[in-house]
């Protein structure tokens, strides 16, 4: 079950995740965008300040070139979260549409050409749309914390491969969604 009130404490944290997850731009590394994210109480701290002191030994033109080589071309480190679990296409877009639909629901507009499950978009919606004072948040929250979870799983997997820095970005945004999911009692 997801803790409604914890991930609306970890918000910040999503436009973080979101920001980082996009193609880089000198604005994204002012270091008080790291410190206005995080606390060191968050699930993500210590992977967010690993991952922002392996990027500082970048100049800006490496981390495009790193983010392109990384997310561009390599198919296992797609930023679409739906791309590893559904291979039927017809599977995969009822997904997106059920994600878009969830959007636009909660007041959030699809940026022209971007598809629902970019892992920069899922995370901006979790930043900026206004759900915590909807009653049904918990149960249409289900749908996209899920694909998270399993789309991220997979990047992340390819990411250690590489010993990429994302790897500790993608690593954060997980142990995030982990503190803000409740786990279910075991099974009597």
């Amino acid at each position: 079950m997801i803790n409604v009130a914890k991930l609306y404490e970890c918000k910040p944290s999503f436009g973080f995740f979101a920001q980082q997850l996009m193609y880089p731009e000198k604005l994204d590394f002012h270091p008080a965008f790291l410190e206005a994210s995080f606390d060191p109480n968050h699930p993500a701290y210590t992977y967010a300040n690993t991952y922002w002191s392996l990027m500082q030994e970048f100049s800006m033109e490496e981390i495009q070139e790193m983010y392109t080589e990384t997310f561009d071309f390599q198919k296992n480190c797609a930023l679409y979260m739906t791309y590893f679990k559904f291979e039927d296409a017809k599977e995969r877009g009822q997904m997106l549409v059920k994600l878009k639909v969830l959007y636009e629901m909660y007041g959030l507009e699809m940026p022209d050409g971007e598809l629902p499950d970019y892992l920069p978009l899922m995370c901006e919606f979790l930043y900026a749309a206004e759900w915590a004072q909807d009653p049904k948040t918990t149960e249409n929250f289900r749908m996209p914390i899920a694909i998270l979870e399993d789309g991220t799983y997979h990047l992340l997997k390819a990411l250690e491969k590489m010993e990429s820095p994302y790897f500790h970005l993608v690593k954060g945004l997980r142990e995030t969604l982990k503190a803000c999911v409740e786990q279910e009692a075991a099974a009597q």
